[in-house]
């Protein structure tokens, strides 16, 4: 193979990307490309590799030598899969690499958002809790997990991981069926529509791709449908809430909280409603439950299984 990775910076610098190169050869790597270096960069390879760069159809017709694009990542959003397809280009990704990681923040931000954890570090480095008449401070109503229900739309690898972990703390499972996909069960668990799940959960985790039928899944009218005290978290995609509907809601205190690691632009150079300072109970990270340096590395390794089956 004659490979080229075009922005093997988003993995950060401590992989080891040789079981790649064990399979391609020497590898051509730039830290980044911007969407005018795209062409250039990729003419004379027959195998891309991407984690975020944006290709399409132009980019094919100019490059008949391209067999291959392994995405370094699940999401193939980025690539012009129609495209792909008409053209004879594979087109891989990378899927089961981030369960244990991903799973381990979504349960920080239910954790954090549960207990309040920001708000009290917040009042005693403020020095409420030193200027209090009692021994404690429990201003901020405080939610215990067991017993409750957690609900996850999207019980693929990830979803699976959230819910035994969710277990582990008493909570009770219920399924959410995406816009197409029929109610039922799953592996024992109640699969609901929409209109069924939200009023019943006490958390719900989003765990879906963005499609054209997922986009702004949980809009004004959806959050309306959940308890004043539920909590939202969001590790999948940005495009799958409507930000400005859940900055309302929690400001209206309609919603009890709510943890996102994704927005609809990232990185938000434009700004965005859930950025504001005034919103409760809202924690936003910086699209970085996917990113221990074990799972970035099992994207190398699963990578490398792609492209040698797919040689």
């Amino acid at each position: 193979m004659n490979a080229v990775f075009l922005d093997a910076r988003t993995l950060g610098n401590d992989v080891d990307l040789s079981p790649i190169e064990a399979v391609t050869g020497p590898l051509t790597r730039y830290d980044q490309t911007r969407p005018d270096q795209v062409l250039e960069r990729i003419r004379g390879f027959d195998t891309v590799l991407v984690n975020k760069v944006v290709l399409t159809r132009s980019h094919f017709e100019a490059c008949p030598e391209l067999k291959r694009i392994a995405v370094v990542a699940t999401g193939v959003n980025n690539i012009d899969m129609a495209a792909a397809g008409e053209l004879g280009i594979q087109v891989m990704n990378v899927t089961h690499y981030g369960r244990s990681t991903v799973a381990q923040h979504t349960m920080a931000l239910i954790l954090a958002l549960a207990t309040r954890l920001l708000d009290y570090d917040r009042d005693v480095r403020a020095g409420r809790w030193a200027s209090s008449d009692s021994f404690c401070l429990m201003h901020h109503p405080i939610l215990e997990l067991e017993g409750r229900t957690l609900g996850i739309i999207g019980y693929g690898d990830l979803g699976q991981g959230v819910a035994e972990r969710a277990r582990a703390f008493g909570m009770n499972i219920l399924l959410g069926a995406r816009p197409g996909q029929p109610p039922g069960e799953v592996e024992g668990y109640p699969r609901l529509p929409l209109e069924a799940l939200l009023p019943r959960v006490d958390v719900l985790s989003l765990h879906c791709l963005l499609t054209d039928d997922t986009r702004n899944l949980m809009g004004a009218r959806e959050l309306a449908m959940m308890k004043k005290d539920a909590l939202l978290i969001n590790t999948s995609r940005g495009g799958l809430v409507d930000e400005q509907a859940l900055a309302d809601a929690l400001r209206a205190g309609n919603l009890g909280g709510a943890g996102v690691d994704v927005l609809t632009e990232e990185p938000p150079r434009n700004g965005n409603p859930l950025l504001a300072a005034d919103i409760p109970n809202l924690i936003v990270t910086p699209h970085s439950a996917w990113a221990s340096r074990e799972a970035r590395q099992r994207i190398v390794d699963i990578t490398a299984r792609n492209l040698a089956a797919g040689a």
